[in-house]
């Protein structure tokens, strides 16, 4: 049993900050989940035409079941396809839950896909300019999925980056449905992390080429799975467990095991009888304030991926709740870091999971009173008590058992308890000045890297910031100062292509940094990156208006990120300018011309949607 605990001080004066906040908003969501609730069976609202087309294509008895109204019809929502490894799994998925809902008196029918983009595939070309992007894309798709009217419960198939961000958003604009997310699992472990980064920068010094560096990405990135490197994919995955949308220990059981099947039958089963009107328990109910500051906990706990600053805003403004990055920033004042797993160290997700992994995690934030335990998930009214327990196949296998975890980690250099942890302070940090706002994940970063203080170098495009690395041009002290890469720019796209060249530097004693409107992402490594920096350069932020050799202050221990330049000067200073056109067209971007206009800035979730 995880020992009770008063909720910490802090943590209940921001959950009541939000509360308040959010109080006129979150009124409205409930109030439309309220009506779109209705009584009885979605489909016996619609007329027999409407009806026989949604269930033309199944089966003889599922057409009777359907019809009937006995048992709740289910959506499945999929991110189904083959490119991607951390989605391949989810291609067998549909026949396995439908034949477990017809098991459990209940039909499912998948009632779209959605589309499913990789950052890694996308890293460094003219595809990233999308990314962000397909967040709102996938939660409208969710939206179109689920418009039919003909469902009880939705079964959420989705991983990776945007997809579980996008598949949330969608989810919560049909509050009243229950909800489960199911997982694929990570890949098993490949290549070691240290030596994966280590090939890389061989190769950005030129000290090793392009078929070297394939082989160690290859035996990285090696089979089905999710990515092991804790990045916003398996941030993705920490968060939906510890805010009650997957089953206890379900995000890192890897793909095609006994174990896996069994969490996902066991899903179904749970999405069932809480698609019931005895056990009714819609996601609406189950993501409210307190669930939002649990994610936010975890993602500081684990050093998380920085994406989430972004993501969990947008996500919680489609059910009405209104975050900020100062709440993020006052959690992170009280929450330890207690998990390192790579980029955060060279332990990856499946060694955190065989260490003790989410339920040990769980069990210690809620014994320290860092956690609300009293909220609703997928299992019902039961709060975050059994998602302290350990999923394992019964003496049978064909079911499973539960177990409360360890009493104590399985490597204390992977996951400590909150009594030891690596840092009092939480793996993220917001950062404030006279350039405007940003975040930088600090749980990577060692000691003399949290500050910097060095002349910038600016930029408006990563491409020319390698040009000027390749050319010999940054062998020096200096902050690299990115910009023109915010939401209304180019779409706001990762810059990781950077991060090899800077580590190179930093490896030969310079004091290196990155400022940028752009992103990092949750594999913002060791070099100190000060990212999402709000007011964006196109928006007229004060970074459009930084000059070569302008000194850059950067403090991730006291928050600080300041160009040391008076404000009567800045304030005479023009805006650069900047030749985006290259950016509108090619690869689709043409397409989301509309949607670069009207996107929020970071700070708000960088979302066309609210």
């Amino acid at each position: 049993m995880a020992n009770k605990a008063v909720v910490n001080s802090q943590i209940q004066a921001v959950t009541d900050r939000i509360i308040r906040r959010s109080e006129e908003t979150r009124a409205n969501y409930l109030a439309q989940v309220e009506r779109a609730q209705g009584k009885g069976r979605a489909r016996h609202k619609l007329a027999c035409g409407n009806l026989a087309h949604a269930m033309a294509a199944s089966s003889d008895h599922d057409k009777n079941l359907i019809a009937s109204g006995q048992g709740p019809n289910l959506a499945i929502i999929n991110s189904y396809n083959d490119m991607l490894s951390a989605h391949q799994p989810y291609g067998v998925y549909p026949e396995m839950l439908k034949a477990e809902a017809l098991r459990n008196g209940a039909t499912a029918q998948v009632a779209g896909g959605v589309p499913a983009m990789c950052d890694g595939v996308t890293q460094g070309q003219p595809g990233m300019e999308l990314s962000l992007f397909s967040r709102d894309v996938i939660a409208m798709a969710t939206a179109i999925s689920l418009s039919h009217d003909m469902f009880d419960g939705g079964m959420y198939l989705g991983i990776c980056d945007k997809i579980v961000p996008g598949l949330v958003i969608g989810a919560l604009s049909f509050g009243h449905l229950p909800a489960v997310f199911i997982p694929a699992g990570p890949m098993p472990t490949g290549l070691a992390n240290a030596e994966k980064v280590r090939v890389r920068q061989l190769y950005a010094e030129g000290k090793v080429g392009r078929k070297e560096l394939l082989e160690a990405e290859s035996a990285s990135y090696h089979s089905a799975g999710t990515c092991t490197f804790y990045g916003t994919a398996n941030s993705n995955q920490m968060l939906v467990e510890i805010m009650g949308l997957q089953l206890p220990g379900s995000s890192f059981v890897n793909p095609g095991t006994e174990l896996r099947d069994a969490l996902n039958k066991a899903a179904v089963k749970q999405l069932v009888q809480i698609s019931e009107p005895s056990n009714y328990a819609p996601i609406a109910k189950i993501l409210t304030e307190k669930a939002f500051v649990n994610g936010i906990v975890g993602l500081h706990a684990t050093g998380g991926s920085t994406n989430h600053t972004m993501h969990l805003i947008a996500m919680a403004r489609a059910a009405g709740i209104q975050i900020t990055w100062q709440d993020m920033a006052e959690l992170s004042q009280v929450v330890p870091l207690l998990c390192h797993v790579y980029p955060n160290g060279t332990a990856d997700i499946n060694h955190f999971a065989a260490a003790g992994g989410m339920q040990f995690l769980i069990r210690e934030l809620l014994g320290a009173g860092l956690l609300h335990g009293d909220v609703n998930t997928v299992l019902g009214d039961s709060g975050l008590e059994p998602y302290t327990y350990d999923p394992f196949l019964n003496e049978d296998r064909d079911g499973l058992v539960w177990r409360p975890t360890a009493a104590e980690s399985g490597n204390p250099d992977v996951i400590r308890p909150a009594s030891d942890p690596f840092s009092g302070h939480g793996g993220l940090q917001l950062l404030t000045g006279n350039l405007g706002n940003s975040v930088i994940k600090v749980s990577a970063l060692k000691t003399p890297q949290l500050k910097v203080t060095a002349p910038a170098v600016v930029f408006n495009s990563q491409d020319d910031m390698l040009a000027a690395f390749k050319a010999g041009e940054l062998e020096k002290d200096f902050v690299a100062v990115v910009r023109f890469q915010g939401p209304q720019a180019n779409g706001m796209p990762e810059l990781h292509k950077l991060t090899p060249s800077l580590g190179v530097l930093q490896d030969r004693g310079f004091k290196v940094a990155l400022v940028t409107d752009g992103r990092m992402s949750g594999a913002s490594g060791k070099v100190p990156a000060a990212i999402h920096l709000s007011p964006e350069a196109l928006e007229g932020g004060v970074i459009a208006k930084i000059q070569n050799g302008d000194l850059i202050e950067l403090d991730a221990e006291a928050g600080v990120l300041k160009v040391h330049v008076s404000d009567e000067e800045l304030a005479a200073r023009p805006l650069a300018e900047c030749d985006l056109s290259g950016n509108a067209i090619g690869m689709g971007r043409d397409l989301f011309t509309n949607m670069r206009k009207l996107a929020s800035g970071a700070e708000t979730g960088a979302s066309i949607l609210f």
